[in-house]
């Protein structure tokens, strides 16, 4: 094991692994060191959570690192984001609103068992020339603004060792090693709390009902390669296949609706589904003697001062900052906050000065984070109403598709001066997607009794989301049509939210006083709109 190293990698997970092999194909002579303190190969299922990628992460997985084959031939392609709300006693899934694609996005996403992928990585970085130390932990870090910083490791047996590195990364996750260090943490607003488990079998949610109608909406029996979302006010229940076999599970809730004292033991977490998903409930007690393993976590979500420093050290991953597991953007930030990373050190190390590149790259990341952690920051009692749920799910998947994931596919997030130049209309989307936000919880407020009629719907069903998501794997084009692509795409997403405040007035006039008064062109989302039933609505 060398003395000095070009980069130090604290933490071989998801976020550290794809950094070092990211930065071994991007500059092959540059000298990479992972430190993990776990010893590997981990076990397969029961290893972490995360297990659910989305368009951005996934590209980066296949087309960026190159791990399409081992994608494909050892972990589960996804069908999608599948919900179920809330209805009655939710003791019957067909009774229940559906919202979730019948076929395949044509841009793929992954479920992902974390444990099979992170040794996958760590075995192919050791062949690409990797350094790897696993069974370490970091006892002190020395950042060094003028030259090397000094990291001191002990391996199992407590022997020490000291290393150089030009750059430190820190991957170590939730113990922020850098971050509390450099006293970086920062709280946020967003209060929601976790727990989940694994089964070793298989769970097939198509088994759950007999309705030959309800299962005649998905062909072949394939609803359970979705990551299935059971929906209730303030919660929403998470079931996830992994290609081991065993089967992901999980609650999320409000920490004021539903108290972390009611999910954080397996047992208290079973009463819990008794009480809000007993259909689910029923399943997990007849598989309870397969558990593999249980976690829970409080308060998960969390922000930072800063991730990226000139002084050459950048947080990767959760050791930077966390919103929350729906809608699955964690490996979405890894996938940018790597991309950014690499860029800075590989320009690093060919002799630029990387300072403003690094102040742009914080200022857009922490950005992409406010923006993102809207979308959850008291939003969670809207889970219970499908009408106004699936109106946001439609809303921030076009937002997503057509405007973050957009920029990432086309690689600009990477180029700070393509960045400044939208600034503009970027400062335009961001406001309005704060809007929408703002609408999506009084349009809750005003609809929160009503009961709607079970169907099964499908956003990629609706033509301008459809070509949204596939138009993701276009090739790249150059700087004026995609800025022009930005606008025209932004002009739609001005179109969509004016429909559904239409949509909201119609049922609740009293509401027009917080939609957008601009005329213009609307979207056609008559296939997302619902017939109420049950509590009248108004």
């Amino acid at each position: 094991m060398p003395a000095r190293y070009d980069v130090a990698i604290l933490g071989g997970g998801l976020a550290g692994g794809c950094l070092a092999r990211q930065l071994r194909l991007e500059a092959p002579a540059l000298r990479v060191l992972v430190v993990e303190k776990r010893r590997h190969p981990v076990r397969e299922a029961a290893f972490k959570v995360g297990e659910s990628s989305v368009e951005i992460g996934a590209h980066y997985f296949q087309k960026r690192l190159g791990l399409e084959p081992h994608l494909r031939s050892a972990q589960l392609e996804k069908l999608g984001l599948r919900y179920f709300f809330t209805r009655g006693d939710n003791r019957d899934v067909a009774a229940r609103v559906e919202l979730g694609p019948a076929a395949f996005p044509p841009v793929p996403s992954f479920q992902l068992d974390r444990g099979r992928l992170e040794n996958f990585l760590l075995r192919e970085n050791a062949a690409l020339g990797v350094t790897v130390v696993d069974g370490c932990r970091v006892q002190s870090i020395a950042l060094d603004r003028g030259g090397d910083h000094h990291v001191t490791i002990a391996d199992q047996d407590g022997r020490m060792r000291e290393i150089a590195a030009r750059w430190i990364v820190d991957a170590s996750g939730r113990a922020g090693l850098l971050k509390r260090q450099l006293g970086l943490v920062r709280a946020s607003t967003h209060a929601a709390n976790a727990a989940w488990w694994r089964f070793r079998s298989r769970i097939a949610i198509d088994d759950w009902s007999r309705d030959s109608s309800w299962r005649a909406r998905v062909p072949s029996g394939l609803r359970w390669h979705s990551t299935v979302h059971l929906m209730g006010v303030g919660y929403w229940f998470w079931l996830i296949p992994l290609a081991s076999g065993s089967h992901s599970f999980g609650i999320v809730a409000d920490a004021e609706l539903h108290p972390f004292a009611r999910i954080n033991r397996f047992e208290r977490a079973l009463d819990w589904l008794r009480e809000f998903e007993p259909q689910a409930a029923e399943v997990m007690e007849r598989h309870a003697h397969e558990l593999e393993d249980f976690l829970a976590l409080q308060h998960f979500a969390h922000a930072c001062a800063r991730v990226f420093s000139p002084d050459r050290w950048a947080l990767v991953g959760e050791a930077g900052v966390f919103t929350d597991p729906f809608y699955s953007p964690g490996s979405d930030f890894i996938a940018m906050g790597n991309d950014y990373t690499t860029d800075l050190i590989v320009r690093d190390a060919r002799g630029e000065n990387v300072s403003e590149r690094v102040e742009a790259f914080n200022a857009t990341y922490l950005r992409l984070f406010e923006a993102f952690i809207r979308l959850y920051d008291g939003q969670y009692p809207i889970m219970g109403n499908a009408q106004v749920m699936t109106a946001k799910i439609s809303w921030d998947n076009s937002s997503y598709w057509s405007m973050t994931a957009l920029l990432f596919f086309q690689r600009r997030f990477v180029r700070p001066e393509f960045i400044a130049s939208i600034d503009p209309l970027l400062r335009r989307y961001f406001v309005l997607h704060a809007r929408m936000q703002q609408f999506f919880n009084a349009w809750f407020r005003a609809d929160a009794a009503a009961q709607y009629e079970p169907v099964g719907l499908n956003i990629l069903g609706i033509d301008l989301m459809r070509d949204w998501q596939a138009s993701l794997a276009a090739p790249l084009v150059d700087d004026d049509a995609l800025r022009a692509r930005l606008e025209h795409n932004f002009e739609n997403l001005q179109a969509l939210a004016r429909t559904w405040q239409g949509v909201a007035v119609d049922r609740h006039p009293g509401l027009r006083r917080v939609v957008d008064e601009d005329g213009g062109p609307l979207v056609d989302v008559s296939p997302l709109r619902l017939t109420p039933a049950g509590v009248p609505v108004g």
